[in-house]
């Protein structure tokens, strides 16, 4: 079945930088696109970033020129890395995955950024 397992989210400080990984198992990672999604404390879950199969990255406004998405599909593993952190990024950061059109998601890393 579908696995995804987020980690490396935590505490940090305004303009700080974290790293997420998203370990994925269960379907074939590299024909997959995958996405990054994070939700504040009463707010909707809202799309971060995502990626192509091919590589090819989108970015929601919010994190554009700070936040970077990539993928290793032989470590079946999607990263985003946060530079420039502000508070207003405080949220669980969810990994992402569609497959025959079912969404599935990880448990969720916990992202702090103090001020």
């Amino acid at each position: 079945q579908v696995q995804l397992v987020e980690s490396g989210g935590g505490l940090v400080q305004a303009g700080g930088s974290l790293r997420l990984s998203c370990a994925a198992s269960g379907f074939t990672f590299s024909i997959n696109a995958m996405g990054w999604y994070r939700q504040a404390p009463g707010k909707q879950r809202e799309l971060v970033a995502t990626i192509s199969s091919n590589g090819r990255s989108n970015y929601a406004a919010s994190a554009w020129s700070r936040f970077t998405i990539s993928r290793d599909n032989a470590k079946n593993t999607v990263y985003l890395q946060m530079n420039s952190l502000k508070p207003e990024d405080t949220a669980v950061y969810y990994c992402n995955t569609n497959q025959y059109g079912l969404n599935y998601w990880g448990q969720g890393t916990q992202v702090t950024v103090s001020s």
